[in-house]
């Protein structure tokens, strides 16, 4: 579980993106994936058209159409919409698109959403950057347009629609107790630039409003600091268990161990005393936005 490995969607349907490349490590993905090529092909020879003709009449090369057919291929929504209208479907192909939605995001972050889903409380805890259920979209592009080695574009955008999707956990009903530590640089760090900055910290202050959630930061000047070891995540579920993740324990893997889990939120704990208290935090929110 990595809290902000990955995310949307292009808004663009060029002629030969008609979609996301399927991963093939993907096997619950795939599946689906390959199931939907299955039935736009079995729709598009009823309607006795080549795929070459389906293509021009979508505004998609026949290579790529076989490619969507084949399974290889995410498509898009607008691809399902268009190709349910000219295959005259009736609404059965569009009908497809909540199953194709969440496989065109890379499996770790479907499996990290649906954990976050699943939370009743999260304690999360972020030292280089703005945590990712936080993030503007534009504060996350920059972050990871400037990732080395280099994401293409259709990477950024996809791991882009994945992170801004992640945040549907503020639209949750009943609403998870959300408790989040910031280090006071990640607030004066200008990621995409000064406009970008300015956004960021004006959303930071928008969530710090809601009654579920708590925003502390923590000052630079600590002497005493419980997180130097790196970010910690710590995620509750309604049932009892939990699932926590921290970079400099248990060699950064998942943990849901009760033993290790103590572990990680005994230094939570620690975090959140040293650090700001929740209105101190939202104040110096409030300066830097004021001196930026």
């Amino acid at each position: 579980m990595s809290v902000d490995e990955v995310g949307a969607e292009r808004g663009d349907s060029g002629a030969d993106e008609p979609g996301w490349d399927i991963d093939p490590d993907d096997e619950s993905g795939a599946a689906v994936v390959a199931t939907v090529g299955r039935q736009i092909k079995a729709w598009r020879e009823a309607a006795g058209l080549r795929a070459g003709e389906f293509g021009a009449a979508i505004g998609y090369g026949e290579d790529q159409v076989y490619k969507v057919e084949g399974g290889l291929r995410i498509p898009r929504p607008e691809f399902l919409d268009k190709a349910d209208e000219v295959l005259g479907a009736g609404g059965k192909i569009t009908a497809m698109k909540q199953d194709v939605a969440e496989v065109r995001y890379p499996k770790k972050i479907r499996d990290l959403k649906n954990m976050e889903k699943r939370a009743v409380e999260m304690g999360l805890y972020s030292n280089h950057s703005i945590h990712g259920l936080l993030q503007t979209p534009e504060y996350a592009r920059a972050l990871f347009e400037m990732r080395r080695p280099a994401y293409s574009q259709e990477e950024v955008e996809r791991v882009l629609a994945a992170r801004m999707a992640r945040q549907v956990v503020f639209e949750r009903s009943p609403a998870p107790a959300l408790s989040f530590v910031q280090e006071e640089v990640t607030l004066c760090r200008p990621i995409g630039g000064t406009m970008v900055l300015r956004r960021q910290l004006e959303r930071l202050l928008e969530i710090g409003q809601l009654r579920n959630v708590e925003i502390q930061v923590m000052p630079t000047d600590r002497e005493d600091h419980a997180g130097m070891d790196g970010g910690i995540e710590v995620l509750k579920f309604g049932d009892g268990t939990a699932v926590g993740r921290s970079g400099g324990a248990f060699a950064g893997r998942p943990v849901s161990d009760p033993k290790q889990l103590r572990i990680l939120e005994l230094r939570y704990g620690m975090i959140r005393a040293q650090a700001l208290t929740p209105r101190e935090s939202l104040a110096l929110i409030e300066k830097l936005l004021g001196e930026t």
